[in-house]
C-alpha cells in the first residue's frame, strides 16, 4: 500500500502570484478548507513546500 498524505487548503489564492495559484490547482485544491488525499511523493512534498502558507498536511497515512 502506498503512503498518502491528506492536504488541506488554509489560505486564499486571491492576490497571490500566478505560480502559487497554479501550484494549488496542481494539488487539486481551489476552495478554502478543501482537502485532498494525495500520494506521498517527492513532487507532491515539493509542491506543498512551495506554498506552506496556503496549505497544511493534516494527516499521513500508510
Amino acid at each position: 500500500m502506498a503512503k498518502t498524505i491528506v492536504v488541506k487548503q488554509i489560505g486564499s489564492p486571491i492576490r497571490r502570484p500566478a505560480k502559487q495559484r497554479q501550484t494549488l490547482i496542481g494539488l487539486g485544491l481551489n476552495k478554502m478548507h478543501k482537502t485532498r488525499e494525495l500520494e506521498d511523493t517527492a513532487a507532491v512534498r515539493g509542491m506543498v513546500a512551495k506554498i506552506p502558507h496556503l496549505v497544511e498536511i493534516v494527516e499521513e497515512r500508510g
